[in-house]
């Protein structure tokens, strides 16, 4: 089939960042831009990674000849050595195809993150009231951003211009910028890969241990509990300002429509309250008033959306946060059980389904949660460790072809000589896919204050989102180029004469900045052992608490303790106030599968999406 694998994978790749979207953002509740801009970044950046695989295959179809040798030498080595059949692959795509994707993948993504979503991002979050409005507050807020761009194009302009040895055509131009962009995201995926290679084997180790989750959880109870006050006080402060200005201007000003637009993102009953106040108010027209300018009212719109989408967030994330400490209690406590038969502590509401009343009773749930689980999460975190030291390894050592050292390479030169296309497609997927896995997962985790933070259950708001999709655009590109480095596909580092997949093509010989192909591209990347060693200390971490943000370091550290301490008594309260709602209602079923084991960015499963949409109906952007 010519280029059924292709249609196939891109088909299907489709539904990864769908599902993502769907995980954290909010199809009713956000603007359709937001969700097309960011569903579109990450869609391109999948496709990449998954199509680069088969572009791969595609170059290792027939046997290469050797360079060192003259044609009728070549000759004479096919004929004495035992030719092997080379069967056509069942992912062979075409010639001519993969360039055309390539290319329209690689400079759509590139504009989005460079020029469109920057743009999207402010208008997002701006407070306008209208669409010029909030067009013109992006032009003004991008405007440095678009201007230092404009710089540096110019002065390159100038350089190659006046450069003798730099002939200034448009391929040239072409490989400058492409070479000037990844050197920015090599910069920044050097540093997520590093912590993310130790973070994740050591994610796993760590959940398996129960009393350092439920150890955890406490310290991120107390963390949110701070956040969550602050968020309502930052919403009593916005919902006051509100009132003031609704009880300024009567319904005949001009201003009016801006506060009934202001309105609608708040809480319901705060929009009775204020629509009777004001009704109230109408009938005396002698009351002196102050009324606010269009720029105060535009600064309290933002002011207003983003207290209520912060507000929203705590409320739902403690509401996971309580379930997570108490499924990790019970899990404590059910260790020590004789009858081998898990016992929860709340009972869910919901009656047990097919699943849960046949296949996942009490006794296999206590033998997964309390044996199996830890073991399977040991296991897969050593596999990890492993994959993790390999890819180290091959960092510091993939410059080096005579002998061949990177253990990547070496993998893909063993597949080729037998011309085991599914192995070659398999070995380079498991790679750059446990690469993606360490590098967007630290995308997914890291945390901005509360400029960029992605939460999960529908509560991202739209510049996190849109953020999130120009470092996925900005890293996919260097990150693919690297494990091409890694299995040294790319000439411009390698430097060994042979066939260039579709992909490098597109990126253009970097041979043209011998600098950067031959000093940064290769020395860099083993930085990356320093920054392994630092996170596998909790450098950073370490940083971070004595800066004044508390992290979760041992249970010996004395803040780390106090907040532990301070987490348990949060949700043992939480306990009685939860027994007391919802105790009745939960012991009239028994359900042995309503709770899951949380991580820090998880949430409930989706049939669960209606308790908590009633903390966040009113406060999202329309």
């Amino acid at each position: 089939m010519s280029g059924g694998a292709l249609g196939i994978e891109i088909v299907l790749v489709f539904f990864l960042p769908l599902f993502l979207l769907h995980r954290y953002g909010h199809f009713r509740k956000q603007h359709p831009l937001v969700l097309f801009g960011t569903l579109l970044s990450w869609y391109l950046c999948f496709l990449i990674v998954f199509i680069l695989p088969l572009d791969v295959s595609t170059v290792l179809e027939w046997p290469s000849q050797s360079p060192d040798l003259n044609p009728i030498e070549n000759v004479w080595v096919e004929l004495k050595n035992t030719p092997k059949v080379c069967h056509k692959p069942w992912s062979y795509i075409p010639d001519g195809i993969l360039p055309v994707f390539w290319r329209v993948v690689y400079w759509t993504s590139q504009c989005l993150t460079w020029l469109l979503l920057p743009f999207m991002q402010s208008y997002a979050s701006s407070g306008g009231f209208s669409i010029p409005g909030k067009i013109k507050t992006a032009l003004i807020e991008n405007a440095i951003y678009y201007g230092t761009y404009l710089v540096i194009f110019c002065s390159l302009l100038i350089y190659l211009a006046v450069h003798p040895q730099w002939q200034l055509t448009w391929q040239g131009l072409q490989t400058i910028s492409i070479a000037a962009a990844n050197t920015w995201g090599l910069f920044l995926l050097v540093l997520l890969l590093g912590y993310g290679l130790v973070e994740i084997p050591c994610l796993y180790w760590n959940s398996s241990r129960h009393g350092y989750l439920l150890a955890k959880t406490y310290f991120k109870a107390a963390k949110l509990a701070k956040e969550k006050s602050d968020a309502e006080e930052n919403m009593d402060d916005a919902m006051e300002e509100v009132a003031n200005v609704n009880e300024s201007i009567g319904y005949g000003h001009p201003l009016r429509i801006s506060i009934d637009t202001i309105l609608r993102k708040c809480p319901m009953e705060i929009q009775e309250k204020m629509v009777r106040l004001n009704t109230e108010d109408s009938e005396d027209e002698s009351t002196q008033r102050t009324y606010p300018s269009k720029r105060s009212l535009v600064k309290l719109h933002k002011q207003v959306i983003c207290a209520g989408q912060r507000h929203s967030q705590t409320q739902v994330q403690w509401a996971i946060l309580l379930e997570e400490a108490f499924h990790l209690e019970d899990v404590c406590k059910n260790e020590t059980s004789t009858s081998h038969q898990f016992v929860h502590s709340f009972l869910s509401s919901q009656p047990p389904g097919w699943l849960g009343k046949y296949l996942y009773t009490p006794t296999i749930e206590w033998y997964w949660e309390c044996v199996l689980r830890q073991w399977c999460y040991r296991l897969l975190a050593l596999l990890l460790s492993l994959l993790s030291v390999a890819v180290v390894w091959s960092e510091c050592t993939f410059f080096s072809t005579h002998p061949v050292l990177s253990l990547f390479a070496i993998f893909i030169q063993l597949a080729e000589s037998d011309y085991n296309y599914l192995y070659i497609e398999m070995a380079c997927f498991v790679s750059i896919l446990f690469l993606c896995v360490c590098v967007y997962s630290t995308v997914f985790r890291i945390r901005v204050f509360n400029y960029y933070y992605l939460v999960p259950h529908h509560q991202t708001d739209a510049y996190s989102l849109l953020f999130s999709g120009m470092l996925f655009c900005r890293l996919t590109p260097p990150l693919c180029l690297n494990f091409l480095g890694l299995i040294h596909m790319d000439a411009s580092i390698s430097h060994q004469q042979r066939i260039q997949t579709a992909y490098t093509t597109i990126m253009g010989s970097m041979r043209l900045l011998s600098f950067i192909a031959d000093g940064f591209y290769i020395y860099y990347p083993m930085l990356i052992v320093l920054l392994c060693i630092a996170t596998y200390c909790s450098l950073g971490t370490r940083c971070l608490n004595l800066l004044g943000f508390p992290q979760y370091i041992s249970q010996s550290d004395d803040l780390t303790s106090e907040l532990v301490e301070e987490g348990r008594e949060l949700i043992r309260r939480g306990t009685i106030g939860w027994r007391e709602r919802y105790g009745e209602q939960r012991n009239l079923r028994r359900s042995r599968n309503g709770y899951s084991e949380l991580k820090d960015n998880d949430s409930p499963s989706d049939n669960s999406d209606s308790e908590y949409d009633v903390y966040d109906d009113h406060f999202q952007q329309t």
